[in-house]
């Protein structure tokens, strides 16, 4: 991972934080460019948690301009009239949604013709470096006590996804708590067990996979 944080510039009032690897960095590269854009309109995709809203505000910070979250549910001609005022007032806007603007179920004719032109920029699922880094963050931020080869021990076993690592998290925030111990490999596997986030039998790890 190249960096871990957004450049300064980037860092807005609320402190949000969002870690950069290859995962996202081509969808930073575009939104930091925003002055080059060809139209003043751009879509961003991503996955659950995978901190789309997060960036998009700090897009929203850095140029002034405004942002739709859900753009594909919203009102067609309330979306179209955005449009418009982004294109005459140059102030760019930023489109939130789940697939990119081909995929949506657009009836606005004019609507259509002009999601078809837009810039389209993804988040994809987190990387090896993205997904260790938002573990350490997630335990780190829970303020809990940890076995130091937790977060690795987590890498190897759990989806690589931004739900699944939060939802582990979640998980391990509340064994901890409850017991008030420090999370070891065996109460994390007892309680991602019990919680269905790994299985019950999993597959024999390699030998230097095993603790």
């Amino acid at each position: 991972m190249s960096q871990f944080s957004l450049p300064f510039e980037w860092q807005g009032a609320t402190g949000d934080d969002f870690l950069v690897s290859d995962a996202n960095a081509l969808a930073v590269a575009h939104l930091e460019r925003w002055r080059a854009w060809p139209l003043s309109v751009s879509v961003l995709t991503g996955p659950p948690a995978s901190g789309r809203s997060t960036l998009a505000r700090q897009f929203a910070r850095m140029s002034g301009g405004s942002v739709i979250d859900d753009a594909q549910g919203q009102d067609e001609h309330w979306l179209f009239h955005a449009w418009n005022t982004a294109q005459t007032e140059a102030r760019p806007l930023l489109m939130i949604g789940d697939a990119p603007p081909a995929g949506w179920a657009v009836a606005l004719p004019d609507l259509r013709s002009r999601l078809a032109a837009v810039p389209h920029v993804a988040i994809l699922q987190p990387d090896e470096a993205l997904a260790r880094a938002l573990i350490q963050r997630y335990l780190d931020g829970a303020g809990v006590r940890y076995a130091a080869d937790l977060p690795d021990w987590l890498l190897r076993r759990i989806e690589r996804s931004y739900a699944s690592i939060a939802a582990a998290a979640r998980v391990l925030d509340r064994a901890s708590l409850s017991s008030g111990r420090k999370i070891s490999l065996a109460m994390a596997k007892e309680a991602l067990q019990a919680a269905a986030i790994l299985p019950i039998v999993a597959a024999e790890p390699s030998s230097h996979q095993r603790e």
